[in-house]
């Protein structure tokens, strides 16, 4: 059934405008631009595939939704502490880090419980304040469920990367909307599958990482990764 509230709540939290500070990131595009290695409509297509399917699906999302399902401030810690050992790259994690903390912050100025309790446990750690787990607490706090967490937390990525690609030239505005319709599909099929409770959070995104982590090396870039 056709809910308004929630797909407004969705609409708001997915929109470009929502001042969360996901405009300097691009995960890997610009060092893969600069390096000769994506170009075009169907690279990026290519490059967001493998952000969703063997990164987000199988480390942002599981971690996110236990985060949603936890049941107080310090087993959120917990999942949080878990995602900073798990981060392999120095870089990822500090990207992970600036873009969680700027969602808890907006969150926390606009009153939400939640990000507001977190942030007061977050000033004594500084491991904590991951993306998924900011994005769990954030769409806690906006009413919205497992399912609109989900969603909201793949299709951000998605809208993310594209805009990247727009603004370094990767692609124009007509092919990002094509680049947005096909991230639909496979965002819509991931959801779709099963995540098993216990399954072990992991990706394997080697040619992204690797661009991320040459970021600090180049001497002109636009985005924090």
């Amino acid at each position: 059934m056709f809910d308004a509230a929630t797909t407004l709540a969705l609409l708001q939290y997915g929109d470009s405008a929502y001042p969360a500070g996901g405009f300097a990131f691009s995960w890997g595009i610009e060092g893969l631009a600069q390096d000769g290695l994506l170009s075009g409509q169907a690279g990026l297509d290519d490059l967001v595939f493998d952000h969703l399917t063997f990164r987000w699906n199988t480390m942002d999302r599981p971690l996110l939704v236990r985060a949603c399902k936890a049941s107080n401030l310090a087993a959120v810690a917990a999942i949080d502490r878990y995602i900073e050992a798990a981060t392999v790259s120095a870089e990822m994690r500090v990207g992970s880090h600036r873009a969680g903390r700027a969602l808890l912050s907006v969150s926390s100025r606009l009153g939400g419980p939640l990000s507001s309790g977190y942030r007061a446990i977050m000033a004594g750690d500084q491991r904590l304040g991951h993306l998924p787990v900011a994005q769990a607490l954030v769409y806690r706090d906006g009413g919205l469920g497992l399912e609109e967490s989900q969603l909201l937390s793949g299709w951000t990525l998605v809208t993310g990367l594209v805009s990247a690609g727009v603004r370094l030239g990767v692609i124009g505005h007509v092919e990002a909307q094509r680049s947005m319709a096909s991230a639909r599909g496979t965002l819509a099929e991931l959801i779709a599958s099963d995540l098993p409770d216990k399954a072990q959070p992991s990706s394997f995104t080697p040619l992204i990482d690797i661009a991320v982590c040459r970021g600090p090396s180049r001497h002109v870039r636009m985005f924090s990764t």
